[in-house]
């Protein structure tokens, strides 16, 4: 039975206009980027298959050119379509940021920080720049490394605070691994960072870890 002799509620795309884009599971939707099937498949079936063999929706969003075009019923143009995708959502949470209104949601912020800098294979370290009323100024990606770790320079980053005139500022780092818990080393730099930083009454709001998931909050586990 094709999607078309589905039930209309049952349908991804009605279903999504019926009830919204989160009632979706993540082959529903995935079968809404992909739009048709292979011969005897279904685009759920499909999808379905593809999350199975690339292990998760993460995964194969992440997942570079050669391992993307690689799985059954997917190529180039596929490629270029999700890449295209994938940068339309990083712009959109920018441009939600930017918009000179006061940063009051943690939701954005955490989603601006995922789609900026999920997706990785090594660290990278950012920091974003808020004026007295907590709007953002920039964001910018400091130090980068490798999977093991980025090295980290307060010196730097005071330097890059006080060129903004920042007040206050919002770091986050990758981990690679996808862990978002804090290591020792991430503790004390942390550390480190908000008191240079509290020499020039510049205030450190939170740090996020990024990885599989939620992202870690420093603040919202008392670490700040």
């Amino acid at each position: 039975m094709g999607i078309k002799d589905w039930a209309a509620e049952d349908r991804p795309r009605e279903k999504l206009l019926l009830r919204g884009p989160a009632a979706l599971t993540d082959a529903e939707l995935l079968a809404i980027f992909l739009r048709t099937g292979t011969p005897g498949k279904s685009a759920v079936d499909l999808a379905r298959d593809l999350l199975a063999d690339f292990g998760s929706l993460k995964a194969m969003l992440d997942a570079d050119r050669q391992r993307f075009c690689q799985a059954n019923g997917l190529g180039d143009a596929k490629y270029t379509q999700l890449q295209a995708v994938l940068e339309m959502a990083r712009r959109h949470f920018k441009e939600v940021l930017q918009r000179g209104n006061a940063l009051t949601s943690p939701e954005i912020t955490r989603a601006y920080l995922s789609a900026q800098l999920r997706g990785y294979s090594y660290e990278v370290f950012a920091c974003l720049f808020l004026d007295n009323q907590h709007r953002v100024i920039q964001l910018d990606e400091l130090f980068r490394g490798t999977i093991d770790g980025a090295s980290v320079y307060p010196r730097e980053v005071v330097k890059k605070a006080l060129q903004h005139n920042a007040a206050a500022v919002i770091f986050a780092h990758n981990h690679p691994s996808g862990i978002a818990e804090p290591s020792q080393a991430d503790r004390h730099i942390t550390d480190k960072l908000k008191q240079a930083l509290a020499l020039f009454d510049i205030r450190v709001l939170d740090h996020f870890i990024i990885g599989d998931g939620q992202p870690y909050s420093f603040a919202e586990h008392g670490l700040l």
